[in-house]
């Protein structure tokens, strides 16, 4: 968070009693500086994979965390081409490329990774624009020679830049031969914290893991947790629940195989269901449909069959949808849409080819919501 953000005064104001929350509650360390804010957030499930910036998969995480490697040994201020060709030498690390990564900034797509990667950093404060255009460099076939006619200058707040890494410990500390080697080691390794080793110590880490679950994730299920934390949640999920949602504002829902804090006013979630659009009312039209088959004893649903719902959910509702999506031949994207959409907020999952609905999905008749203003709670993440 930085100073043109509405809330930063306010946070600055309440600095004391925000640090000891975030601490108390979740672990989580609260920096704060004249110009930056930073919570450094660490996930209580570390093997979501439906987390992340929106459009970003893995390759565009390399980008990023190259493109912040640049801008480390960079100069105050710094060109758009200049980042390209500084970013392509670091592309070119063997240990890289031996892993299938290529970066070249020839093809227009590759140009408009590394400016998506721009204009994330541009909304994170990282970066400044003082000139320039983005775009004009993403059109222009000689972005990647010595001279281009389109570019743009920014400014580098290297405070903000700082606070980039939430790892509890860098990347670049480990010896070569020390580094863990498969991907899911050396997120644990990034992430994993120091532990007291006393029953209190230990209490505490249950805690602050479930606590980073019920505040990130749309819903926590029993049967997701590990034996410790399970049977540390059956007994203080109601004191934890009602701590949590007196402190954050999110409500309560507590259920026989879970608990959800859910944010009704939609100012702590980036994914909310209801929501506006075409894209939203066949995830809800899907949700219904899944929870229907749930309730007469169709646990289980493929792709091909959600296809073929849309399908036929598009003869029934199409006049509210977008124009593009009345199209034949548009239901296969749809429904993947919404599947993801539905894996996202943690109401199905994927089993091989095979989508099973979680208890979270109890959602009512969606035949009379065309797309519109969200209703009702909204079950977000």
């Amino acid at each position: 968070m930085t100073p043109v953000h509405e809330t930063f005064a306010s946070v600055r104001r309440h600095a004391d009693s925000l640090r000891e929350w975030f601490a108390r509650e979740t672990g989580w360390i609260l920096h704060i500086e004249r110009d930056c804010v930073r919570l450094y957030k660490r996930p209580g499930n570390l093997i979501d994979p439906t987390r992340g910036l929106p459009d970003y998969d893995r390759r565009r995480y390399v980008l990023l965390c190259l493109a912040c490697a640049v801008l480390e040994r960079a100069d105050p201020q710094i060109t758009l081409r200049v980042l390209g060709e500084r970013l392509l030498a670091l592309a070119a690390d063997p240990i890289l490329t031996t892993q299938g990564f290529t970066f070249t900034l020839q093809a227009q797509h590759e140009r408009r990774e590394l400016v998506a990667v721009c204009r994330t950093l541009l909304e994170l404060g990282v970066l400044y624009r003082v000139a320039g255009d983005e775009e004009g460099f993403v059109r222009d076939s000689s972005a990647d020679s010595q001279v281009t006619a389109h570019d743009a200058l920014y400014d580098i707040h290297r405070r903000v830049l700082a606070g980039m890494l939430a790892a509890v410990r860098g990347p670049s500390t480990w010896k070569p031969g020390d580094a863990p080697v498969e991907f899911d080691d050396r997120i644990r390794a990034l992430a994993t914290e120091h532990v007291q080793d006393s029953d209190e110590g230990r209490r505490t880490a249950v805690r602050h893991s479930l606590s980073r679950r019920l505040l990130d994730d749309p819903v926590v299920y029993l049967d997701s947790l590990p034996a410790p934390e399970k049977a540390y949640f059956i007994n203080q999920r109601g004191t934890m629940a009602a701590r949590l949602a007196e402190g954050s504002g999110l409500v309560a829902e507590q259920r026989a195989e879970g608990l959800a804090l859910t944010d009704e006013s939609g100012r702590l979630t980036d994914i909310s269901m209801p929501a506006e659009g075409t894209d939203a009312h066949v995830t809800l039209l899907v949700a219904e449909h899944l929870a229907d088959s749930q309730r007469t004893g169709a646990s289980q649903r493929t792709e091909d069959e959600i296809v073929k719902f849309v399908m036929s959910a598009r003869d029934r509702f199409g006049r509210y949808w977008r124009k593009s999506a009345r199209e034949p031949g548009t239901e296969r994207e749809l429904a993947v849409a919404a599947i993801l959409q539905l894996q996202k907020l943690q109401l199905i999952v994927l089993d091989g080819k095979q989508i099973r609905p979680l208890p979270a999905l109890a959602v009512g008749s969606a035949a009379a919501a065309p797309p519109g203003p969200g209703r009702g709670r909204p079950c977000v993440r």
